[in-house]
């Protein structure tokens, strides 16, 4: 086996007061004494499961193998780009915002986080609460904050399986309960929590306030109609493609080949997250991976080409850094 290979990634889970100890429809056969929000599978702690490279970090890998790991298109060689991780949302995340790549150079941050959440799961009634409300001003979100009513000045959204919501750094955001969601993000975990519903954690005001801009281009994302890839059996959806990353759907019920490269013919480290079904990913000279519904798979830029070869069916998602430079999505509240 080379020494980069697809890599079936460890899932971390991670604790929050939010979240659930039954990690359902995606991970049936876990429970858990203490409530899980997030199961992180592509950040810089996250390990490699199996092969030459088990137990390693995704942070020494990208040390060690730069661009052959990350690809041409990764704005740091020795970086890994993207965060992809499941969020399990069974009480309401705190109201929050991440800062825009200048608000982070500014305390120090080597970049921002602009982040999208595609929805896995959600049931009726499931919402977002996303930006500001038109005419709401930073000043009148701050005095909400004080007063214990900045829910208000939110848009609340409904949300269902399949939808696409693209979150530029500097927006106010935050989850309700009742859906399960795939996040992809700048690799960064700078979270300013403006306000918590009471709970006990601290918050960051402060720097938090500085970074909420008031008109953003955040939303659900507005996307082209889906199209064959390979095979009449096999569906490819366009989720979303925006400045930092470009997240497609495939629904697979046939072989198919898919590349490293794209129209730019800049390379890229492929992240793949199996959100229904099972399937095979295929290198030659690599063992066969096996991708099922939760795992997540790291395929480095120097791949070229991989087939995935779904056992009956496999609905997957493909995370990605655009070659070429991408303007924000078009979006909708």
């Amino acid at each position: 086996m080379p020494p980069l290979y697809p890599l079936l990634m460890q899932p971390a889970f991670d604790p929050r007061p939010w979240g659930t100890q039954d990690l359902a429809p995606i991970y049936p056969n876990h429970k858990f004494a203490e409530k899980i929000g997030e199961s992180w599978l592509s950040g810089d702690d996250c390990k490699v499961a199996r092969g030459p490279q088990a137990g390693k970090k995704l942070s020494e890998l990208s040390e060690q193998f730069q661009r052959d790991l990350v690809g041409e298109a990764a704005r740091d060689p020795k970086r890994f780009p993207l965060l992809l991780k499941f969020l399990f949302p069974h009480e309401k995340l705190s109201v929050q915002v991440h800062p825009d790549d200048a608000q982070a150079l500014r305390v120090g941050q080597p970049w921002g986080k602009t982040e999208c959440w595609y929805v896995a799961h959600a049931k009726p009634g499931a919402q977002i609460g996303l930006g500001l409300k038109p005419g709401a001003t930073a000043a009148q979100l701050e005095e909400a904050i004080h007063q214990n009513r900045a829910e208000e000045l939110l848009n609340w959204v409904n949300v269902f399986q399949g939808d696409m919501i693209y979150v530029a750094g500097g927006t106010v955001h935050t989850l309700g309960p009742g859906s399960v969601i795939v996040e992809t993000q700048q690799q960064s975990d700078t979270t300013y929590r403006l306000y918590d519903y009471g709970r006990p954690r601290e918050l960051h005001l402060k720097d938090g306030m500085a970074a909420v801009k008031e008109k953003v281009g955040s939303g659900k994302v507005v996307r082209p109609a889906p199209s064959q890839i390979g095979s009449t059996r096999n569906r490819y959806v366009p989720l979303v493609a925006a400045p930092y990353f470009v997240v497609d759907m495939f629904e697979a019920k046939e072989p198919l080949e898919l590349l490293t490269r794209d129209e730019s013919q800049k390379s890229s480290v492929q992240i793949l997250v199996a959100v229904d079904g099972c399937g095979v990913v295929e290198v030659p000279g690599s063992e066969p991976v096996t991708l099922a519904k939760g795992d997540a798979l790291v395929v480095p830029a120097c791949v070229e080409q991989f087939g995935v070869r779904p056992q009956w069916t496999l609905d997957f998602l493909r995370a990605r850094v655009p070659g070429a430079a991408t303007p924000e999505p078009a979006t909708r509240i």
